[in-house]
């Protein structure tokens, strides 16, 4: 195992969701490179104009697949005249990409207690760390019912989207022991039975416990909310009225949260 704290990877493919707006792109995996479902890393390139050189310009993305699956994939949005995001959206196979061997981030299912029912709130491209957790059998183990709710502007942003319908046919049954409810919601767009509206706005008024047929229970649900500052901030604030809170000094919560745009 090499010292360096990065090392250089191949792009092994990429997928558009969203001409233009929105991207997976996957990578080979560094040896003895281990992390948590719901964990980023760092990629990095070379300045454009010297693309044999070492990394000039870093970025954090979620893993989209489990710990035990490879290649890497992370999923990422374009942010237009951005120094890094369209430059990634452009590499092609077989094109050089750099990985910092540290991971970071905490939105991970140790942070709870097991059992109960875990709800995975995100806005855009904080799905990335779910989709990690969702991929790993250790998460359909520990909670009895899963509850992922994905908000975006607009039906083609929802992505992933026939993954997680495998998901929906296979909950329940092992090794994705946990029931298994799916909560679309474009603000832009309507989908049937489903509200146009924002998360927060869902939340506040109730509808949220509607949709999933579920009350937001602090006893017995833990929330994660990845997304969006606006979005986490608002509805972690709209959450502490009713009993969630993330833990402190060792003592668990039923509340994490991730910016992530």
């Amino acid at each position: 195992m090499t010292d360096s704290k990065y090392v250089k990877e191949t792009v092994l493919g990429t997928r558009e969701w969203v001409p233009g707006k929105l991207f997976s792109i996957t990578v080979s995996r560094p040896e003895h490179f281990d992390f948590k479902a719901g964990q980023f890393a760092r990629l990095g390139l070379a300045a454009p104009d010297q693309p044999g050189a070492e990394p000039s310009v870093w970025r954090a993305y979620s893993l989209v697949n489990a710990p035990q699956q490879s290649p890497l994939e992370f999923y990422a949005i374009v942010v237009p005249d951005g120094e890094f995001s369209p430059r990634l959206a452009q590499l092609k196979a077989g094109d050089a990409v750099y990985i910092d061997r540290t991971l970071f981030g905490f939105l991970t299912i140790d942070r709870f207690e097991p059992g109960g029912t875990l709800w995975l709130i995100a806005t855009g491209t904080g799905l990335s760390a779910y989709l990690s957790m969702l991929h790993d059998p250790a998460t359909w183990s520990a909670f009895d019912h899963i509850i992922l709710v994905h908000g975006v502007r607009t039906c083609a942003e929802l992505a992933y989207a026939d993954q997680i319908a495998r998901w929906q046919g296979c909950a329940g049954t092992a090794p994705f022991n946990a029931q298994f409810t799916y909560l679309p919601i474009p603000t832009q767009e309507s989908l049937p039975d489903t509200p146009r509206a924002r998360i927060t706005t869902l939340i506040e008024n109730g509808q949220l416990e509607t949709l999933a047929n579920a009350p937001l229970d602090p006893a017995t649900h833990k929330i994660m909310l990845c997304g969006n500052p606006a979005m986490v901030t608002d509805a972690r604030n709209l959450l502490k009225t009713k009993g969630f809170v993330a833990g402190r000094r060792g003592v668990p919560g039923n509340l994490a949260v991730e910016n992530y745009w």
